[in-house]
């Protein structure tokens, strides 16, 4: 089995680490730019071969798909439009990318949670259902990893089962599996159209004063079957990196998220910070704190000093 993101033997800030996220609008008929993200865009089912060209070109191999169905449905089953998607790059690309695809229900449904629900609680067993044809589904599109970000309970065993059943026994899987509920997280369910509605997502993610919870998290999605794990917000994590790698050892990454981003361009735009100056500043420090990967919507602006 390809190992995608090695447990790093040094702290040197290197391109093979990166994650570009995308986002695919399935309504869009070209590129629109996301507000306060820079270089970042939705894009258009017909735009985005043009815009990994893009990236391959500066040395950006690695992409996590946000796909953005155009209908919303209360019990997710039709997962057509990702399959497209990821099957056409794939065909395209092949293994000059690797392809990860956010897996989670919050753009597909109507009240924008991670989960279908019922009465303001969420139905687990609908959840992992919904969550197990999705997954299925982009497996066989051709994906390399599947990315739960859920925060489900025991989402990761769930999905380690389906995949056996159907013969994906070697599908790996990158758990977001300390993931807070955070304030950080705005630019993106703008442009993911995943603002939850109705209640908040407290029942499911993890609470920022809890460290041993959050901790925790990470080891239950190691023992469950995940792959590589992950801290999201990462500059807000960046504390339980290290921890999580030494009682799981395995790759654990961060995400830098779209509020994280965003502050790195307000700054730059009123004129007290250089862009480029604290994007590699804060990658530098992810690095530092021993992420074997990390996510950030900069990835192809930091790629050419690398």
């Amino acid at each position: 089995m390809k190992n995608y993101f090695p447990n790093k033997s040094t702290s040197t800030l290197q391109k093979k680490m990166l994650i570009q996220p995308f986002f695919v609008d399935q309504k869009l008929k070209s590129k629109k730019i996301i507000k306060g993200m820079g270089s970042n865009y939705s894009w258009s089912q017909s735009d985005i071969i043009k815009g990994i060209e893009g990236d391959l070109k500066k040395g950006i191999k690695n992409f996590l798909l946000f796909l953005v169905p155009k209908e919303k449905q209360k019990l997710p089953e039709d997962f057509s439009f990702h399959y497209e998607v990821i099957r056409n790059l794939k065909q395209q690309f092949q293994n000059d990318i690797t392809l990860l695809i956010d897996t989670c229900l919050c753009s597909i449904t109507p009240d924008g949670h991670c989960g279908i629900s019922q009465k303001k609680k969420i139905d687990l067993k609908q959840t992992h259902y919904a969550l197990g044809l999705a997954a299925n589904t982009y497996l066989e599109a051709g994906a390399d990893i599947i990315a739960p970000s859920d925060m489900m309970k025991n989402t990761t065993r769930y999905l380690r089962k389906i995949f056996q059943e159907n013969e994906f026994i070697n599908a790996q899987i990158m758990s977001y599996s300390t993931k807070f509920k955070s304030n950080f997280y705005g630019p993106f369910r703008n442009a993911a159209n995943s603002s939850p509605k109705g209640f908040d997502r407290s029942s499911y993610q993890l609470s920022v004063t809890n460290r041993t919870k959050a901790i925790e998290s990470s080891i239950i999605n190691a023992a469950q079957g995940a792959n590589y794990l992950m801290v999201k917000p990462g500059m807000t994590s960046i504390d339980l990196i290290a921890d999580i790698k030494k009682e799981t050892l395995l790759p654990t990454g961060a995400y830098q998220v779209s509020g994280e981003f965003a502050s790195l361009q307000l700054l730059h735009q009123n004129k007290l910070g250089n862009y480029q100056d604290l994007l590699n500043e804060s990658l530098q420090v992810f690095s530092r704190a021993k992420a074997d990967f990390i996510i950030t919507y900069g990835a192809r602006d930091i790629a050419k000093y690398l």
